[in-house]
């Protein structure tokens, strides 16, 4: 399919507002719908965009045409970047498509289409990927060793909608194949051909990385990204795959939708300096479809030494593990964060599974918030609250779970305790280090012994005037009373402060 062919599909009704003919020979691979004005994260080379022009304002092209300028090409810039195929810009928010934007796609020598008010995104999409199966189904006769009526009978059954799981049932029974199952990279099932009695696919099926899983479409940018079809033990499960292609890329599409959608809502929850009310919050949960009125729990990733997108389709896979509604994408900060309308203290369990598909270097940490009222107030404090799990969690860490003075500190930031731990025990550590006698452990086994002296004194295997003697010795370097609460608490959060990295 090329983008051309768009202009010919009289259903849509769909008008080119600027294009090149060179440019409406580009290849389509797939759809993405956003509103998001920099998507370039969420889109893949080939794909075409639909947009409803969201972050475009009229006012701004009739009296400031240079701000709408300079918000269409940094639109435009965003496209080109990620190397997309067109844009489809919808009409049915303001009107006819504004020439600033038909001015930008010019610059960047992108295919710009208007989608009129009697054309919905959804209908454009399905026609798309119908089309893309008609052009696999148009194809060679034979794909792979499937038969060409049995290919058409399987790519009928897809463009109708059937099910994944009947189809891969359709396919077990006229092909002779064994049972078989697609499933995620991160070895989630996806739909099974043949499912036991619990209604799950045998596990033994999951991607492995060998021939035993034949890969769906295109390779994905992170270990977690991807469908497999297994086990890839017939050639003819490899026609199968690439008959399902066009079903994985909507997928694919679709999720890159929500994501641009979650990112439009933690956008929203970190900005304070400008209005925003609940009205604004309950429309964008809505647009990445939580359910409103319902407790919701912020979860945050990170992958070490790995880019943020992995971290996304890392925490995607554990939070399909509990099966609830969830938003995920990246927040400003460059992590990624998710909100999930269950209790994710399953995620600690699916933690290992998932790090085995990473390096040894590459470290999957999780964070949990605190369960909040769906309000800004509640959401950007449960928002803290997983950050700051983030922060400690080694992998695993839930903010409702700190309940010691050593949990609270390792979710400091290290420059912060280890200047803490500098003020207050560098003479300590400056003597030990010309000294044989180390009065930080003295320090360190008196607090443990809730500084009694004779305790410390057999701990240590000293006289109990030698403890005294030490413990002076502390209290003159240090500034501090080892008889007062509050001395002993600082410097038992300075022994405790961990490492810095």
């Amino acid at each position: 399919m090329i983008v051309g062919d768009l202009l010919r599909l009289e259903d849509l009704n769909l008008g080119l507002a600027w294009g090149t003919p060179d440019l409406l020979e580009r290849r389509v691979t797939g759809v993405t719908s956003t509103d998001l004005q920099d998507p370039a994260r969420y889109l893949q080379p080939g794909e075409l965009v639909l947009s409803g022009l969201m972050w475009w304002r009229p006012e701004a092209d009739t009296t400031g045409p240079v701000g709408a300028a300079d918000a269409a090409l940094r639109f435009a810039t965003s496209l080109r970047s990620a190397g997309v195929a067109a844009l489809l810009a919808g009409e049915g928010t303001h009107g006819k498509v504004p020439h600033s934007l038909v001015d930008a796609c010019r610059t960047h020598d992108i295919p710009l289409l208007a989608v009129p008010t009697g054309t919905s995104f959804r209908a454009v999409t399905d026609r798309i990927y119908l089309r893309l199966w008609g052009d696999l189904n148009g194809g060679s006769p034979q794909v792979a060793g499937l038969p060409e009526g049995i290919r058409k009978e399987l790519a009928g059954m897809l463009e109708a909608g059937t099910p994944l799981d009947q189809v891969l049932a359709r396919a077990v029974t006229r092909l002779g194949l064994p049972r078989c199952s697609v499933r995620s990279a991160g070895g989630r099932l996806i739909a099974g051909s043949e499912p036991d009695a619990d209604g799950t696919a045998d596990p033994s099926d999951a991607p492995d990385g060998t021939s035993r899983s034949v890969l769906i479409g295109e390779p994905g940018d992170s270990p977690f990204e991807g469908w497999y079809l297994s086990p890839g033990n017939s050639p003819m499960l490899h026609g199968l795959a690439e008959l399902l292609a066009p079903l994985a890329a909507r997928d694919r599409a679709q999720d890159s939708e929500r994501r641009g959608a979650a990112a439009g809502l933690f956008d929203l929850l970190a900005c304070t300096t400008v209005t925003a009310d609940e009205a604004d919050l309950a429309d964008a949960l809505d647009a990445c479809g939580l359910p409103p009125g319902v407790p919701l729990t912020t979860v945050t990733a990170r992958i070490d030494r790995a880019p943020a997108a992995w971290a996304v389709d890392a925490l995607a896979e554990a939070l399909h593990a509990g099966g609830a509604v969830f938003a995920v994408g990246v927040d400003e900060r460059g992590d990624a964060t998710a909100l999930t309308a269950g209790a994710p203290g399953y995620l600690r369990a699916v933690l290992p599974a998932l790090q085995t598909r990473l390096g040894i270097s590459q470290v999957l940490r999780i964070g949990v918030g605190p369960g909040a009222r769906p309000t800004l107030p509640a959401l950007r404090a449960s928002l803290v609250g997983a950050r700051y799990a983030l922060a400690a969690a080694d992998p695993f860490a839930d903010a409702a779970e700190v309940d010691s003075l050593a949990r609270l500190l390792a979710g400091i930031p290290p420059e912060v305790t280890a200047a803490f731990q500098q003020r207050l025990l560098a003479p300590l550590v400056v003597h030990d280090e010309e000294n044989s006698v180390s009065l930080l452990g003295t320090l360190g086994t008196f607090l443990d012994h809730d500084c009694s002296w004779s305790r410390t004194a057999k701990a240590l295997h000293i006289h109990v005037n030698t403890v005294h003697y030490r413990i002076r010795r502390i209290e003159e370097l240090t500034g501090r009373d080892l008889a007062r609460l509050v001395d002993q608490a600082d410097l038992r959060a300075a022994l405790l402060c961990p490492p810095r990295p």
